[in-house]
């Protein structure tokens, strides 16, 4: 015996238990927009099932199965209680493209994930979307309505950066960095990235100093080329004209330079290999004083070409600079006389970090903050924009992505940014492979937390595939929607203005904060229909 029910993307379906979700039945898109529904399915024995699609969008429905993948520290020590599990196990997490057939074991859940994706426009109007499940002796179908307004979602206004970290694509597939084949992986990874909504792209100038242990090094990823002469320093832009050339190709078009400062106070400088008499040589890094006068120097001849580059190359006005990333409070002494240097450098560039004390901006350190989204409340209606980030630190009341976590918490960022109208948003981790400080790498599939480290789901949202292919969770999709949900509330503002655009937003519950907003599938939903309704209303009676 077959046993399925339908729901929506926001379920995690885990193996040893039926879902609590309610079954779902469809939902409204518009036509330029994706969609996902899933089904759970379960045998009273082993057996392999195969899945038919028949509708009139059978062509743009992709399939995945979705597998548990395990997670050794699922939460944090004083982690909040909206989340599914506390306790180490198997997470419903990775998509793997379905392949004709769906392997069950007698009493384990598992669900199919259809996501209603086209290239091209959806065709307008209601269509039925019948799943046919299929065993040697059985046949079940599920059916799902997608009505498909007629109207377009806008094009995303929001700065998302994810960052990327192509050493760990290197050292994962065994690749020499900036071999032809490095490249090849690094465009198939970002492209994916862009799919999923990212525009800006963490820039390595020269190797990130960034998640690495005092006095160790990761990869060296430098796309500026350095040359040191009697007469100064030499620099060459090759690689970095061709990884912004592979951006730009992608649809990634906002540039956020690598920082020139070390993590968590600016105290040192990043890993720079130059040409020294020929041979390549380490010039700076962690026995070099940040703001010395030989580094200072440095910038100042890199300032000076960088910026000729960059105007010629068109892109000055989508390019960001960053300090050093995530100061504290304690750390203003070596952050200011790093900021001081940026700044009177690229004076006419935004320089963001990301730092969540108020008096970085208060004293003039930071032209754009960005403050986690549990600090964020100092900064709203203080900054000339609004950029807010969450990671590893944000597990109480906010939105984050843990494997832990409902994916309600994950999508509903979307309705917080656009309260609150936030112009950027940061991630550090699209696919940080290595444990904590780069001290070594993991296997994705086999240590989701970076060697117990982080809660699983911090540091990744992709898997690494074959032939230089990622594969793709679930919390990746669930965050598009976010995504989505966004430039449907841009789109009835269009139509409406804010004011009544908030009203629908927050009908029936108390005012929406980053720390206070409805833990529920049901009104996630439902929400998102009122404003397709919303807008749809607005068009009619234009």
């Amino acid at each position: 015996m077959l046993k399925v029910i339908p729901l929506s993307s926001l379920a995690k379906v885990f193996s040893d238990e039926e879902p609590k979700a309610k079954p779902f039945k469809g939902l409204s898109l518009f036509q330029n927009e994706r969609a996902s529904v899933q089904i759970a399915i379960c045998s009273d024995c082993d057996c392999e099932i195969s899945a038919e699609i028949k509708s009139s969008l059978a062509d743009s429905i992709k399939m995945y199965t979705v597998e548990e993948i395990y997670s050794g520290m699922a939460v944090a020590k004083s982690q909040d209680d909206y989340i599914l599990r506390r306790d180490s196990g198997y997470f419903p997490e990775l998509l793997r493209p379905y392949n004709g057939k769906i392997k069950l074991s007698a009493g384990k859940w598992t669900s199919l994930w259809l996501e209603l994706y086209s290239e091209e426009l959806l065709p307008v109007g209601k269509h039925s979307l019948q799943a046919i499940l299929k065993t040697l002796d059985c046949e079940n179908t599920v059916e799902f309505l997608f009505d498909v307004l007629d109207a377009l979602l806008p094009e995303q206004e929001l700065i998302y950066t994810n960052w990327y970290h192509t050493d760990c694509l290197a050292t994962y597939y065994g690749v020499e960095i900036f071999s032809e084949e490095y490249w090849r992986i690094t465009e198939n990874y970002l492209k994916v990235a862009r799919d999923h909504g990212m525009n800006m792209a963490l820039t390595p100038l020269f190797t990130p100093p960034l998640d690495t242990k005092k006095g160790k090094e990761r990869p060296t990823v430098q796309l500026v080329g350095v040359e040191c002469s009697d007469k100064g320093y030499v620099f060459d832009f090759s690689k970095l004209d061709r990884w912004i050339d592979m951006c730009q190709r992608v649809g990634v078009n906002y540039f956020e330079m690598s920082h020139f400062f070390t993590q968590w106070g600016a105290k040192k400088c990043p890993k720079i290999i130059a040409k020294v008499n020929g041979a390549e040589k380490k010039i700076f890094g962690w026995n070099t004083r940040a703001s010395g006068k030989k580094y200072r120097n440095f910038l100042s001849a890199l300032a000076h070409e960088l910026k000729k580059y960059l105007n010629g190359k068109g892109i000055a006005d989508k390019t960001y600079f960053h300090v050093s990333d995530e100061p504290m409070k304690t750390m203003l002494k070596s952050y200011r006389k790093a900021s001081d240097i940026v700044k009177q450098l690229f004076s006419e560039y935004q320089i963001i970090d990301a730092l969540s004390s108020f008096d970085f901006f208060e004293k003039g350190l930071v032209k754009l903050p960005i403050p986690a989204t549990d600090h964020i409340e100092p900064f709203i209606g203080k900054v000339p924009e609004l950029w807010t980030y969450y990671c590893s630190a944000q597990f109480k009341e906010v939105a984050n992505r843990f494997f832990s976590m409902p994916s309600q918490r994950n999508r509903v960022i979307g309705y917080q940014l656009y309260k609150f109208d936030v112009k950027g948003f940061l991630h550090w981790g699209y696919n940080f492979w290595y444990k904590r400080l780069s001290q070594g790498e993991v296997d994705p599939f086999e240590e989701t937390d970076a060697g117990g480290f982080f809660p699983s789901g911090d540091s990744y949202v992709v898997y690494p595939d074959k032939d230089g292919q990622p594969l793709l969770s679930l919390r990746l999709k669930v965050f598009y929607d976010a995504l989505q949900d966004l430039r449907a509330l841009k789109l009835a503002e269009s139509l409406v203005g804010r004011e009544k655009t908030m009203e629908v937003l927050e009908k029936g519950i108390e005012k929406i904060r980053f720390d206070k907003y409805p833990h529920s599938d049901e009104w996630q939903l439902e929400c998102r229909e009122r404003i397709n309704s919303l807008c749809m209303s607005a068009i009619k009676n234009d």
